[in-house]
């Protein structure tokens, strides 16, 4: 089991609710702020997870932890028919549906507050799902995982973009040096909440990435389980399907 690392130590409330207040708190400027953490690479790797789904040609999407909805815009380009994006915070949404009406498409993407770990859908609901550097922020990581498997129809892909720390020097040094020095003075400068971007490395160094994580997907059930380091490994993404 993943270890718990939650956004403020002295709060008396669980993680969940303090990843809600977090990310509206930071919602305004996260995906500028992204964009300066990650050089602009963090780009390319949701268009590799739209390149994997392009292929399976899926009618339904539902894209979790949406965020600012970056991914479920970029997913328009699979034709996908509807495209769900849920997150448990409405700050990001707000931001995510701004976005979506000024590129006018709002028939095919749809934003909703939600509980990763308590789905409002019904079994065998989407064709496939995906989550960009969210699962990490999961309260229980095998619940959310289960409900995923649960909401995921029979031979659906299940697409996860997710932070790592890469194994080889001189990279391995380098991330450390970034996430525990670099990323945190970038957040307190930029960004309202002084602890956020501290939470976000921390969180990135205790997920269970790797074969640890794919061994966790096929707990839950899935099979074909794979996953793919990106960019000298600070990145990986996993596909996986339910049976």
């Amino acid at each position: 089991m993943a270890k718990k690392v939650t956004p403020y130590k002295n709060s008396e409330l669980g993680k969940k609710e303090q990843v809600t207040q977090m990310f509206d708190t930071i919602s305004k400027n996260y995906d500028g702020l992204n964009r300066v953490i990650s050089f602009g690479i963090d780009v390319k790797w949701r268009k590799r997870v739209v390149a994997i789904l392009k292929k399976l040609q899926p009618k339904s999407i539902l894209d979790i932890a949406t965020g600012t909805g970056d991914l479920a815009i970029h997913m328009i380009e699979t034709g996908a028919e509807k495209i769900v994006g849920l997150d448990i915070s409405p700050g990001m949404l707000e931001v995510g549906k701004h976005k979506i009406n000024h590129k006018n498409l709002t028939d095919t993407i749809e934003m909703i507050v939600g509980d990763s770990e308590n789905l409002p859908f019904e079994e065998n609901s989407f064709d496939a799902i995906t989550v960009a550097f969210g699962v990490r922020n999961f309260e229980t990581l095998e619940k959310g995982l289960a409900e995923i498997y649960r909401v995921l129809k029979p031979k659906g892909t299940f697409v996860v973009l997710e932070t790592s720390v890469p194994t080889k020097t001189p990279f391995k040094q380098g991330y450390h040096f970034h996430c525990n020095y670099i990323l945190p003075i970038i957040g307190r400068i930029f960004s309202k909440d002084r602890v956020a971007y501290s939470y976000l490395s921390e969180s990135a160094a205790v997920f269970p990435h790797g074969e640890n994580f794919n061994n966790i997907l096929r707990k839950i059930g899935f099979i074909e389980v794979t996953d793919k380091p990106q960019t000298f490994g600070v990145a990986s993404i996993y596909t996986a399907t339910k049976p």
